[in-house]
């Protein structure tokens, strides 16, 4: 057992060895400095706001998309790439890193937004090391045209992270909820699990039309 043991600690100390030598032949700097300027999407706000009325920013939204996919992973089929469908959730909207987002309410078809968010999102994405530099746009572009099984699935949860904020947001007097009802309908009817939990977070949505609370009982 002891000699297993030994063996094991060995084979476990040469991987790291061969990775810490991978590491420093890679270009820390360049990851470190993508980070610093992606801080930025910290302070990128959105139109919602929480329930204290605080506005909420794109990284708290990209936050709870992730949390949301984690919580219902266990219920999407299984040859589903889970991990890619996280990283295609934290990569989604650093896009909108440099000229902010765009609510939905005043989005239009043609109005270049996309193309001026995957221009930022390129700009962003630079500096990286070129492996990691290509992986991050793969996922970007893959997104964008939810072009696989996973994408789709995220532009889904990413419709219903959305409208379950406004379920929960301390809305200003006037606030639109039935636009919400019919928000982004097309992304989350492409899944069954999508389209039952589109149905329960529409019955608050309605029930906050209706001048009633939400999530009352």
């Amino acid at each position: 057992m002891r000699r297993r043991v030994r063996r094991d600690a060995g084979k476990l100390g040469a991987h790291l060895a061969i990775g810490r030598r991978q590491i420093v032949t890679g270009d820390l700097a360049a990851r470190l400095a993508f980070l610093r300027e992606a801080e930025r999407i910290k302070d990128t706000l959105r139109s919602g706001v929480t329930a204290s009325g605080r506005a909420e920013s794109v990284a708290e939204h990209s936050w709870r998309l992730c949390l949301t996919i984690l919580v219902f992973a266990d219920l999407l089929p299984v040859e589903l790439d889970r991990l890619r469908l996280l990283k295609l959730a934290i990569i989604h909207d650093l896009g909108e890193i440099y000229e902010g987002d765009v609510p939905a309410i005043h989005q239009n078809t043609g109005d270049g937004r996309d193309a001026r968010e995957r221009a930022d999102f390129r700009t962003l994405t630079e500096g990286l090391p070129a492996a990691l530099r290509d992986e991050f746009r793969v996922l970007y572009d893959e997104y964008a045209a939810a072009a696989t099984p996973e994408a789709v699935l995220a532009k889904g949860f990413d419709k219903l992270e959305t409208i379950l904020q406004h379920t929960q947001g301390a809305n200003a007097p006037g606030f639109d909820y039935r636009f919400n009802l019919d928000y982004g309908k097309a992304r989350t009817d492409a899944h069954p699990l999508l389209a039952e939990i589109r149905a329960l977070i529409d019955a608050q949505t309605e029930a906050l039309a209706e001048g009633r609370t939400a999530w009352a009982g």
